[in-house]
């Protein structure tokens, strides 16, 4: 019997509404040296997760009848008023709600796309299984998922569309202590990796980006837009207030688009999106926000997809290499629910062994690969791209973290471009030698 294709007969493939997209990429490739992370010490492999699932302890089942800023008429979760003393409001809420407050830090993750079909033949498979694999790593890690497809202001449309969103979910979830915002072209594919919390305990902003192409380069390819945590707080409030002023729903939005072209000479659209406004609020330190930002850039907070998915098969192989020689734990069976527990004893081990770096250099996982200008839904990709490199690439990463979890299942992808599985014999893959 035939094996059964990953990629349909067409090849077209389309528009992500929430991808922050890099326009300029062959700017992005000339600056390739800067932009490809530091090689990860193995140290960070060994931490515990740094956050913790829904507790067993949580009551979800009672609203005590005491005011909340739910029962102020004047609140609004629009763009168009201000919040204020939100730090006030959500402590108060967490101390009628207890079960909500303590322990480790909860996060709502928030992605989402367009409100109507797409219009390249991959489109929506590339969107459902994107939405599956997101709602895979939730599930793996406690974390909730929260999934938008409507456009609650129509005048902040494509990558705009995220703040208001995002200043929603932080109102409808007083409980989450960070907002992790991820666009929809953004994989995930390294299903056991946490992430390292403890380090951004003095920020409200973490996005992946790198100083230099800030300070020094002045471009609007120093950071990416369509990866980021945001703390739920009043900061992160009136942050988005202040990046909101420089999108579509504000005034002075074409004056915005001038400024962003004259500060960033490889800035090659005149429009102001979202991606410069953060740039610029940093470079030039408006607003005092840059002192809560942190731009990491030491593992794959998120990876440029064009330096990551030729090496997937290589990296499938060396981890398969390390767990037949390496002790039972890397390959012991278990149950879903303590995924966790050895996801942290593998990382562990394998941070041990040569080489055990992510980026360019090394063999480890990336967490989150983004097909940045893929646009799987439009199909209105960046033209330095082939349909080969965004759509086949994609359905890749994808398999490559699903077998990832059918592992947990006894099960496999035969390729990482076949639809087909096979099940998996005790003690995989030793058993394979």
């Amino acid at each position: 019997m035939a094996r059964s294709s990953i990629i349909p007969s067409s090849l077209s493939d389309g528009l992500v509404f929430t991808a922050g997209a890099f326009l300029a990429l062959l700017i992005f490739l000339g600056l390739y040296s800067f932009l490809s992370p530091t090689p990860i010490p193995n140290r960070l492999f060994s931490f515990s997760p740094s956050f913790s699932s829904t507790s067993s302890h949580t009551d979800d089942t009672y609203d005590p009848p005491d005011e909340t800023f739910y029962d102020d008429p004047t609140l609004t979760y629009t763009i168009d008023k201000s919040i204020s003393n939100w730090d006030e409001k959500r402590r108060h809420w967490l101390k009628l709600h207890p079960s909500f407050s303590g322990g480790r830090e909860r996060i709502l993750m928030v992605s989402g796309s367009q409100p109507y079909p797409c219009r390249s033949y991959h489109g929506d498979h590339l969107l459902l299984r994107s939405f599956k694999n997101k709602a895979d790593y939730c599930r793996l890690h406690g974390i909730e998922l929260f999934y938008n497809t409507a456009l609650l202001n129509p005048s902040m449309n494509f990558f705009w569309a995220k703040i208001p969103v995002i200043r929603a979910a932080m109102l409808a979830h007083p409980e989450a202590d960070w907002i992790w915002w991820v666009d929809s072209d953004a994989i995930f594919t390294d299903m056991e990796f946490s992430l390292p919390l403890d380090r951004y305990r003095a920020h409200n902003l973490v996005l992946h980006g790198w100083p230099e192409l800030v300070y020094k380069k002045k471009s609007w390819c120093s950071l990416n837009a369509g990866v980021f945590l945001i703390r739920n707080c009043q900061w992160s409030f009136d942050f988005m207030d202040e990046w909101a002023s420089m999108g579509p729903h504000s005034p002075d939005y074409e004056k915005w688009g001038k400024l962003q072209t004259s500060t960033f000479k490889d800035k090659m659209f005149p429009n102001s999106d979202d991606q410069s406004g953060l740039v610029y609020l940093i470079l030039t330190g408006k607003g005092g926000w840059r002192d809560k930002i942190y731009l990491e850039n030491e593992y794959y907070f998120q990876g440029y997809f064009a330096e990551i998915v030729s090496r997937l098969e290589d990296i499938t192989e060396r981890y398969i290499e390390e767990e037949q020689k390496g002790p039972a734990v890397l390959r012991r069976r278990h149950a879903e629910g303590v995924f966790l527990s050895y996801a942290k004893e593998r990382n562990a081990e394998l941070g041990k062994q040569k080489g055990a770096d992510t980026g360019p250099t090394g063999w480890r996982r990336p967490f989150v690969t983004h097909f940045t200008g893929c646009q799987p839904c439009s199909g209105d990709r960046n033209k330095v791209y082939s349909a080969d490199n965004c759509t086949l690439g994609m359905y890749k990463a994808l398999n490559f973290a699903d077998d990832q979890v059918l592992r947990i299942y006894g099960f496999r992808h035969a390729s990482l471009v076949s639809a087909d599985v096979q099940p998996l014999p005790f003690d995989y893959p030793r058993s394979e030698e």
